[in-house]
């Protein structure tokens, strides 16, 4: 038997069906092939979450076996079968995949795809601007930065309460203020779950508000009596105290508390307190203390008794009010 070969070198269209015969017997051809249609990619399961086996499969209708080859992003994968399987796909897979099938007619690649991995948020952190020290009446941003897929929303609280909501991942205050101050941290949640970040302590600086003075003891100030005066301001950061009296020059005493251990009429008067700090200063207003008004002099003269019977009553001035008791017999 004398056997014949022959070859064809020509172009070939997808899904061309390809076959040959000898000269004389086109009636006895060879089976079939066919050149490669576009191959397609396909998806299970349809929704992809984090840690889930997944499989791509690439589908050819050719009728000889073909050679695959995978690519993400058109980077190459080490990949060769017509299936590529995640155990246990992760975020970090995400991405543009497409495959290539190859047969002796021809080698052609599919349209991308992209699998998109969806997952539960991960931990997020708050972000303060500006990071420098806060002032009051200054403009203040938190942003709370979260990686979720799909996007998380956002809520935050200060001290465990919850603030209301605001667009997208900033908590803004236009101007803030002394009450603002406080822990603040943010939870970021998904259909897919929820996480909370770390707490944040943001710190407003303010020059002190109003003083106000108390006084000690509260009742009438006896002469020779101990008087502590109490200045008490709110600030941030703390107060530096300076007593003053009025009308005075110089300085009494500084700290936040004055204390006058022997009081005399003297030190009688409106005296005030200076708080102070790196964003400024406060006075209180005046308090007035004095000394309590002592009893007045009395100048008494006793005349000398005319009988035995008779009382005595004294000549006082200013006049005092006696009670004269007879005197028993025995």
């Amino acid at each position: 038997m004398q056997e014949e070969s022959s070859s064809y070198r020509g172009w070939f269209n997808p899904g061309d069906d390809i076959s040959c015969a000898l000269k004389g017997h086109e009636n006895h051809s060879s089976p079939s092939v066919y050149a490669l249609n576009v191959p397609s990619v396909s998806v299970s399961p349809g929704e992809i979450l984090e840690g889930s086996s997944v499989t791509l499969t690439c589908r050819s209708d050719a009728n000889i076996s073909a050679n695959y080859t995978w690519y993400k992003k058109n980077q190459t994968l080490f990949n060769e079968e017509p299936q590529l399987v995640f155990s246990s796909i992760q975020a970090s897979d995400s991405g543009d995949y497409s495959c290539a099938a190859e047969n002796e007619l021809g080698r052609r690649t599919s349209e991308h795809i992209f699998i998109n991995v969806k997952y539960a948020p991960r931990l997020p952190s708050v972000s303060v601007s500006p990071s420098a020290e806060i002032v009051e009446g200054s403009s203040v941003t938190l942003t709370c930065s979260s990686d979720a897929n799909p996007a998380a929303n956002i809520t935050w609280y200060k001290e465990n309460q919850t603030l209301p909501q605001r667009h997208g991942g900033s908590y803004h205050f236009t101007s803030i203020s002394s009450e603002d101050r406080g822990i603040y941290y943010c939870k970021s949640e998904n259909q897919h779950g929820a996480s909370s970040s770390e707490s944040v302590c943001i710190d407003v600086q303010y020059a002190p508000k109003l003083p106000s003075v108390s006084v000690s003891p509260s009742a009438e100030i006896v002469e020779g009596s101990s008087v502590n005066l109490t200045c008490s301001s709110d600030a941030n950061p703390a107060a530096n105290i300076t007593w003053y009296k009025e009308n005075e020059d110089s300085a009494k005493a500084s700290g936040q508390i004055f204390t006058i251990t022997d009081f005399r009429a003297e030190h009688s008067g409106n005296y005030y307190c200076e708080a102070q700090n790196s964003r400024g200063r406060h006075n209180s207003t005046l308090h007035l203390i004095a000394v309590a008004n002592p009893l007045p002099p009395y100048t008494c003269l006793s005349p000398l008794p005319v009988s035995r019977e008779q009382s005595i009553q004294p000549l006082c001035s200013p006049p005092l009010e006696f009670i004269t008791t007879p005197k028993q017999k025995h």
